[in-house]
């Protein structure tokens, strides 16, 4: 059993501590001397220090040395590569006795041991960093018998570590780099949805846990998650006739089978399925599952039996619900699901297109305006579709476009260094088309062009939702450099041309916020931004500017921001006089001195929420939990209708939902709860319940209360972004 986690690339999350002490480490290092391409974290400290994560868990750690400074001349290495002399003097003076440093590589890469017998350091030499020779005496160690052996093995040294002392880079908005993360990112949702219905499928049905499709599943999505994926996307993967991103494809391809084939299994075990070929006066049930711990009150797309022209709907109370025209062969439904459950619907055949009423969109003057119960919103093709206005409605409303910025909202923007330098989608006029347009959404497509090359946009705007979707092509003919010119930086190895993203093409948010702030969101984690702007052009001033889920702007008070979601991890841009951008796309060098091309369309989802209050006040990582697990219907009517399992205080998620032998697992995450205490209603039989680390081992008993309601309910603490994982004995016969 290892007790030390080591990292290699700066790519891990600020909420490791709780994890790693979960799974039964005690010790952690952050060491990384000589595999610094992609990053490197942020110096700190000296031999120990208790590095602390957001939900306030402490692990003892070797840190990068504040006196471990990156190496002169160098772009991947520090000077504790190869226990440079320079380094371990610079130890002795701050009072390191016994240092810790040399390569990863020693650890078993065929050419080390890299650290070579030599003489002992002579007093008086000139250019420490260029002596070959390692310092010695050197003796080789595992990070456990160092922590414990070669150190006090303890420190009074706090450091609450931000994702922002992950200073890590990345050629974002590369294609071929945007393709790996789109494709993990739909992999892993996938799977986590899918678990929770095989669970639900398991305990209702006694449907068997498919464990090893599962297994295999996360075995090939956990290697496309693999540092070398990302990091050097054109390899090829040794001992094969592939590159690291084709195999991301088909791993994750792999994955993409197996979820959906085990999530339409477990939503068959738990549905009696309706006939499809169904008469024009037939009924059709049809079942909405909804796999976040949230109640759902969202519109979802029913594909229609051969035949209709249209329904009408009812819920399971032969209640009315809203319905209309989608797409060809499908109506649009406004359902309310409760959570981790399902809801069933009843829809009759019409023999004609209901068309509503009323409509959200109209057109006027090339521009189309769109009148929801949240928002008035224009959409201007004289400026290439973008959003010229976009008011939020109640006592507070306000418009969010900020007037006479140089910018405007959804503008595409860009430096085409071989194309005359920066262009925008706003200097040519783009046709916008109602491709949708009813009382519960409306559709917008945008044909517009940047710098001669067509894109296209969809813009969804839905009654009831705070949330505006935006699906992106741009529909490359060739490939145009687009980033900060290489003429810009020659003359210097630590600067790059993929790195400030400023110069790539970006989708801006240019957003009537004073004083603004940014927040966003890590695995496990929500930060608070430190950095006064994003931008750096070199090695050694790498700032960690990644955008995971999402990422939101806000004014300095908090009263109202705009929170912008991602599809994939990317990076994002932001400053004072800089609005907050979103990366996508890059062509030119990359790492390595790999030329990163546009050879296929750029295709990329992202959302924009504006909202009132903080991040956590307003549910934004609750808001983006829903746009990565969409509703899922299933033709047919399931008889276990209502919640598996609830929570009754918001805030929470359900990350995870499994079995183990006869034993179900979940996990649970305090996102944006302000309250540690939190109660939980299963829907099925208990019987013993243990919450348990990620290792397996049982911490304590939980008791069983009765709740306010009908059946029994338990009750567990947690801070904010603290990690449970509960265990129901035994709920498998």
């Amino acid at each position: 059993m290892f007790s030390t986690y080591s990292s290699e690339e700066p790519c891990f999350t600020s909420a490791l501590p709780q994890i790693l002490r979960s799974y039964g480490f005690k010790y952690a290092s952050l060491k990384n001397p000589n595999t610094c391409w992609g990053g490197y974290t942020r110096a700190h400290g000296g031999e120990l220090v208790n590095w602390i994560g957001p939900d306030g868990t402490s692990i003892l750690t070797v840190p990068r040395y504040a006196v471990e400074e990156l190496k002169p001349h160098s772009t991947w290495e520090t000077i504790a590569e190869n226990n440079s002399l320079a380094y371990v003097l610079n130890a002795f003076r701050a009072g390191i006795k016994e240092p810790v440093g040399m390569t990863l590589q020693d650890a078993g890469w065929e050419f080390g041991p890299w650290i070579k017998p030599g003489e002992a350091y002579k007093p008086g030499s000139d250019d420490l960093h260029d002596v070959k020779d390692s310092y010695h005496p050197t003796i080789f160690e595992t990070w456990r018998g160092y922590i414990e052996h070669h150190t006090p093995g303890k420190t009074t040294d706090d450091w609450h570590f931000s994702q922002e002392d992950v200073l890590t880079s990345l050629v974002w908005g590369g294609q071929i780099l945007q393709q790996v993360a789109r494709n993990v990112r739909r992999a892993e949702n996938k799977l986590v949805a899918a678990e929770k219905l095989a669970a639900m499928a398991a305990v209702y049905k006694g449907a068997p846990w498919p464990g090893a499709s599962f297994d295999e599943a996360w075995r090939t999505l956990l290697l496309s998650q693999h540092h070398d994926c990302w990091i050097v996307p054109y390899n090829v993967v040794r001992n094969t006739t592939h590159t690291w991103a084709e195999w991301v494809e088909r791993w994750t391809g792999n994955s993409d089978q197996r979820a959906d084939s085990i999530a339409a299994a477990s939503m068959a075990a738990l549905t009696v399925r309706a006939a499809t070929n169904l008469p024009a006066a037939a009924t059709m049930p049809v079942t909405v599952f909804n796999t976040t711990a949230t109640e759902r009150k969202e519109c979802v797309e029913v594909e229609l039996p051969r035949g209709w022209m249209g329904a009408i709907a009812h819920d399971a109370m032969g209640q009315p619900i809203l319905t209309e025209p989608a797409r060809p062969g499908k109506v649009l439904l406004a359902v309310s699901v409760p959570p981790l459950g399902s809801a069933v619907y009843h829809l009759q055949s019409e023999q004609r297109i209901l068309k509503p009423r009323d409509y959200l969109g109209s057109v006027k003057n090339g521009k189309i305006r769109i009148e929801t119960d949240l928002y008035s919103i224009e959409i201007d093709g004289k400026k290439g579709g973008a959003i010229t206005k976009l008011k939020t409605k109640g006592a507070n409303g306000e418009d969010l476009v900020e007037k006479g910025s140089r910018f405007y909202l959804n503008e595409l923007r860009g430096n085409f260094y071989n194309d005359g330098g920066f262009h925008s989608s706003t200097e040519t006029p783009a046709k916008v088309t109602l491709v949708e347009n009813g009382l519960l959404r409306v559709r917008v497509r945008i044909d517009g062009q940047i710098a001669g090359t067509p894109f296209t946009q969809l813009v969804a705007v839905t009654q009831g939702e705070p949330r505006i979707d935006v699906h992106l092509e741009i529909h490359w003919s060739e490939n145009h450099r687009i980033g900060e010119s290489p003429d810009g930086i020659k003359g210097s190895p630590l600067k790059k041309e993929f790195y400030n993203d400023s110069f790539k093409l970006q989708a801006l948010f240019p957003v009537a916020l004073k004083n603004q702030k940014i927040y966003k969101n890590a695995p496990f984690d929500v930060l608070e931004s430190g950095l006064d702007d994003t931008f750096f052009d070199s090695w050694d001033s790498i700032r960690n500017v990644v955008a995971h889920k999402w990422v939101d702007v806000t004014d300095a008070t908090g009263k109202c921001g705009l929170a912008v979601f991602t599809d994939e991890t990317t990076s994002y841009a932001h400053g004072p006089n800089y609005p907050l951008a979103l990366t996508i796309a890059y062509s030119g060098p990359g790492l390595f001195g790999r030329d990163y091309t546009l050879t296929a369309p750029t295709i990329m989802d992202y959302a924009i929420l504006p909202h009132t209050g903080r991040w956590d006040q307003a549910g934004i990582w609750t808001a983006a939990t829903r746009w990565n697990e969409p509703l899922l219907v299933r033709n047919g009517v399931n008889i276990t209708n209502g919640s598996f399992l609830s929570l009754v205080k918001p805030g929470w998620q359900v990350t995870a939902m499994m079995i183990s032998g006869h034993d179900l697992l979940v996990r649970l995450f305090n996102a944006e709860g302000k309250d540690s205490i939190q109660q939980i209603r299963p829907n099925f039989q208990l019987n013993t319940v243990n919450l348990v680390a990620l290792d397996g081992h049982s911490l304590k008993r939980l008791d069983l209360h009765d709740s306010d309601i009908d059946g029994k309910e338990l009750r567990i603490t947690a801070p904010r972004f603290g990690i449970r994982t509960i265990q129901f004995k035994d709920v498998i016969k």
